[in-house]
């Protein structure tokens, strides 16, 4: 940081600079000079602009040093709070901890979701029709319509029965296979 410039540097930022160095901050980047810049112009305008309607707000015609101490302080205590004293949190602490815990439900260890909602589960199903013995083409509604018209429904009927107690079910099997763990 030391092979810049340092008379080509504004004065606040070697302030900041100074300020670093006193905190022990010797190595950071130049942006972070900039950065503490921006906000600390930001922080005197929002503290000045709040000491003009303090001023306003008590008819005067200028800001004095009250208005700026007036708007630190509603900054300070905006902006940052203080905790609670040591002793009002031991106290707290101490009446929480006479509450004893829930006894736990399950058993020793890490609680586990159930096994049908782990990755470990099986997570897919194979479909496999069961073979049929017959291997004759099913009737369609096309085929219905080329039947002859003269025939009656009776002799309609009858090949479709002989054709549905020939088959087996054609319900599918559903089969599902666990991962197993691969060996090391």
């Amino acid at each position: 940081m030391s092979g810049e410039g340092e008379e080509d540097v504004p004065r606040d930022a070697k302030i900041v600079k100074s300020l670093l160095k006193s905190m022990g901050v010797e190595d950071y980047e130049p942006r972070v000079i900039h950065q503490f810049l921006e906000l600390w112009y930001r922080y005197v305008v929002e503290v000045l602009t709040d000491a003009q309607v303090y001023s306003e707000h008590a008819s005067k015609s200028t800001i004095d040093c009250d208005d700026v101490k007036l708007a630190i302080q509603s900054k300070v205590n905006f902006s940052f709070s203080q905790p609670p004293p040591r002793e009002v949190l031991l106290e707290l602490a101490a009446s929480r901890n006479k509450i004893p815990l829930p006894k736990s439900i399950s058993g020793p260890g890490v609680p586990l979701p159930p096994e049908h909602d782990t990755l470990l589960s099986p997570n897919y199903q194979l479909v496999i029709p069961k073979k049929s013995a017959s291997t004759e083409p099913e009737e369609t509604e096309d085929d219905e319509e080329m039947t002859d018209p003269g025939q009656s429904s009776q002799e309609q009927q009858q090949p479709q029965q002989l054709l549905a107690l020939e088959l087996p079910d054609q319900t599918p099997q559903r089969v599902s296979f666990p991962l197993s763990r691969r060996p090391k």
